[in-house]
């Protein structure tokens, strides 16, 4: 499925998540304690892609948006989670929608100058040539 397709939905949510903070409605969590709109707190976290969004969660201002690096980190913890075979294939099918659906949250621009990128440099391959 193409990220633009996710577009609508996540258009949806930041309208959403932004009419939550102005208001004390309750959590719109679709998976566990903390992934969704608002979240459960205190309740622990069910399993590691629960955890990634309380992390997400935490680092998200009150009535803001996170910054950029707050949704790489989930876009990163939850595409681990899809990628882990030791976790059920549910689990990792709605791992997968949320590391997708993480590059096109709304953030908040003046939070982070510098966005790091998503996979490091390739190491170099063979032996160094002196000359």
């Amino acid at each position: 499925m193409p990220a633009t397709a996710l577009l609508p939905l996540i258009v949806w949510l930041s309208v959403a998540l932004q009419a939550q903070a102005q208001s004390r409605a309750p959590a719109l969590v679709f998976h566990g304690n903390y992934c969704g709109l608002g979240n459960n707190a205190p309740l622990p976290p069910i399993d590691a892609l629960d955890a990634a969004c309380a992390r997400h969660d935490a680092c998200t201002p009150v009535a803001g948006l996170p910054p950029a690096l707050c949704n790489l980190r989930l876009q990163r913890e939850a595409d681990r989670v899809s990628r882990d075979p030791r976790m059920p294939d549910d689990l990792r099918a709605l791992a997968g929608l949320i590391a997708a659906g993480a590059t096109l949250l709304p953030f908040d621009p003046r939070s982070s100058a510098v966005v790091e990128t998503l996979s490091p440099p390739p190491k170099p391959r063979g032996r160094r040539i002196t000359g």
